[in-house]
């Protein structure tokens, strides 16, 4: 009976953890927009929750990969394991949220597993490949998405940069609007399916299903959980990426977020997760340094890069103390 209720335990919490991705990553999809004016923050917000729920159920690829490749066998972990792996990737969420930085809930989500993992079975029960090429993903991502922002951006200048920069602004506020929906719908194709992936896991594990393919109600619950996160906004966070990394104008807004969407995009078509929070991060340092490399705000880009490194340690950690804290708890029971 304590088994079947923690399996409960594990879907609530991965739905909490995807509630929260949504508010934590809303700034993901929509900072530029707003911060350019191209629409404002409630219509910007509304129209990502929709376009983030449409999104979540085009692919379950990314899921089978989170749910496939962290653990060598769905029998070495149990509930109690992935109930304190998401514990300390909601926790880090929650802490980075309050302080306004973006990290990134996909290096929270692996870094929760693995402490838990760790702490409870062991450092043998991990699948170090499917890590390994996860973590590579996650850490290349941002990287390719600066490159290719910079490049976009200075394509964009080279056929445009001859009219007016009033004139640019005009131009581009609708265009953006059509880049900025090409991202909520990626993030939503991309982030919804990691909390999928992680409750298909549990679901195989205890038994309740025998292949890792990801049941509907799965599906719709995760989708719909990362909608009402977005719905719920996540301010702190979109004045960061808005406006101090870089003074976005409506023709940079529109090269990030396009090329965001296809970075992502892609990423999710090789099953590979990746961190939206980065992806786009590294686009718009990727625009501001081709309009001049002292336009980006660096120390900012400093910060949000050491934010990266210890996220996976640090949500570790706390899953591997949420993991002492649960085993405590059932021993008292």
């Amino acid at each position: 009976m304590l088994d079947h209720w923690l399996v409960w335990l594990v879907v609530f919490l991965a739905l909490a953890f995807d509630y929260i991705n949504g508010f934590h990553d809303t700034a993901n999809a929509i900072a530029t927009s707003v911060s350019t004016r191209a629409i404002s923050p409630q219509k910007a917000v509304m129209m990502t929750a929709v376009l983030n729920f449409a999104g979540a159920l085009v692919s379950t690829g990314v899921a089978k990969t989170i749910g496939g490749d962290l653990v060598i066998s769905p029998s070495l972990i149990n509930a109690e394991v992935i109930s304190a792996a998401l514990l300390g990737a909601i926790a880090w969420n929650l802490i980075t949220w309050w302080y306004g930085i973006p990290s990134s809930s996909s290096h929270a989500l692996i870094g929760g597993v693995v402490g838990a993992v760790m702490i409870s079975v062991g450092y043998e029960a991990l699948n170090f490949a499917g890590i390994g090429k996860i973590f590579l993903s996650l850490v290349l991502s941002p990287i390719i998405a600066m490159v290719f922002g910079y490049i976009i951006m200075n394509v964009l200048l080279l056929l445009f940069g001859r009219f007016s920069p009033i004139a640019l602004n005009d131009s581009f506020r609708n265009m953006q609007l059509l880049s900025a929906t090409l991202m909520a719908f990626s993030h939503g194709s991309n982030d919804a399916q990691k909390a999928m992936g992680i409750i298909t896991l549990t679901l195989l594990s205890g038994g309740y299903i025998d292949t890792l393919d990801v049941p509907t109600w799965v599906k719709l619950s995760c989708a719909a959980a990362m909608a009402l996160g977005t719905a719920a906004g996540g301010w702190r966070i979109i004045s960061t990426m808005g406006n101090k990394i870089f003074k976005l104008e409506t023709i940079n807004g529109f090269a990030a977020d396009l090329n965001s969407a296809i970075t992502i995009f892609t990423a999710t078509f090789l099953h590979l997760p990746v961190s939206t929070t980065h992806v786009v991060s590294g686009s718009i340092m990727g625009v501001g340094t081709a309009k001049r490399v002292k336009a980006v705000n660096w120390g900012v880009a400093r910060s949000m890069v050491m934010a990266w490194f210890v996220t996976i340690p640090l949500s570790a950690l706390m899953s591997a103390v949420a993991y002492a804290v649960i085993q405590g708890i059932i021993s008292i029971i």
